[in-house]
């Protein structure tokens, strides 16, 4: 039988989770989570499991070279059930809080291999995996859920075959697999599933302020808030969430400026030594367009950071709209942080 999570839970709020970004929260980004004060818990991107699958070395850095000092999860993604089985329990030689399973990616490329949140269409073999991990992994065993696939009403059935195995938390992502990143989040959804379950629930998605995660606790009554691409755009939320339950106001409130040394900070601590300039610009561009929406009135930050293709131009764009003393405001007025380019791949 699995061990507990109830230890990590502080007293006064929730527990607070860094979501699992494919190609985002590797080692670097971890390193410059933990310097923003971090989360609670980490979770690894996730380790791609089929029939000749080995743990990722760079992932498994991230579980070997924690530079936090705080529980570390280890996300599985795959539908092969001996070969789960395996990774998992390669995994638990790992220094791991839990082994996670990811049945919530939308990404179409992970879906179509009956993986992510392509399970939510096979619930039948859902149970069988969900059974058979539980049976074997002996640490505790999390699963990363979406509420359907075409339509939030599958959460009834969804929910049923979770309630079935003794797992120690689950995380819901409170959209479909369609809805990908797009719709408003289903928070009466995430409620469903704290009201039915007997293990914790965390709540995910759309949480880009202190403001907000505050307010999806008290809507979902979830016991954890995992936080994704609000941790890209606003590496303050962390401490801005504890100032705001433990001092009942938030007393970080960074600039522009700061926002630019932020942006600094994550260019080069993400910079492999190998990797051409122009490349990197490229990786950081992906970030840039969750930092810097709705920054200005007509938005041409975004347009022009999307236009670059050198370190100086980089730089120089940033030095243009993030030269003031000006609050920062992590909230964009549409209320949600969007994805301009293709999702193709992505599951974050």
């Amino acid at each position: 039988m699995s061990g507990s999570l109830n230890h990590l839970f502080p007293e006064s709020r929730p527990l607070l989770l860094l979501a699992p970004m494919q190609n985002v929260t590797d080692l670097a980004f971890w390193k410059v989570a933990h310097r923003y004060g971090g989360p609670d818990v980490y979770f690894t991107e996730y380790f791609r499991v089929h029939k000749e699958s080995q743990p990722e070395k760079p992932i498994l850095r991230c579980l070997e070279q924690n530079p936090s000092g705080r529980p570390a999860i280890a996300q599985i993604i795959g539908q092969s059930i001996p070969d789960l089985i395996r990774t998992a329990a390669a995994l638990t030689d790992s220094p791991v809080a839990a082994i996670d399973l990811n049945v919530g990616c939308p990404a179409p490329i992970v879906c179509k291999k009956s993986s992510g949140g392509g399970l939510l269409r096979q619930l039948d073999h859902l149970s069988e995996i969900l059974g058979s991990l539980r049976q074997e992994i002996k640490i505790p065993f999390t699963v990363k859920t979406r509420i359907g696939f075409h339509d939030p009403s599958e959460f009834d059935q969804i929910l049923k075959v979770y309630a079935q195995y003794p797992i120690d938390a689950l995380t819901v992502h409170g959209r479909t697999v369609k809805e990908m990143y797009r719709s408003e989040v289903h928070y009466d959804r995430i409620r469903q599933a704290v009201d039915s379950l007997a293990c914790p629930v965390f709540a995910n998605g759309n949480i880009l302020s202190a403001a907000g995660a505050r307010e999806t606790a008290r809507i979902t009554g979830a016991q954890g808030l995992m936080v994704g691409r609000g941790a890209i755009r606003n590496p303050w939320i962390w401490d801005q969430i504890r100032e705001l339950y433990e001092l009942g106001q938030v007393v970080t409130q960074p600039t522009l400026l700061d926002l630019r040394q932020y942006i600094d900070v994550l260019y080069q601590e993400t910079k492999p030594l190998d990797l051409p300039e122009k490349l990197h610009v490229a990786h950081m561009k992906k970030a840039m367009n969750f930092i810097c929406q709705e920054l200005d009135p007509e938005n041409q930050f975004v347009y022009q950071i999307r236009r670059v293709s050198s370190e100086k131009e980089f730089f120089l764009t940033c030095d243009q709209f993030l030269s003031s003393d000006s609050l920062f405001d992590p909230q964009p007025s549409g209320g949600a942080l969007t994805n301009p380019g293709s999702q193709r791949n992505n599951c974050y």
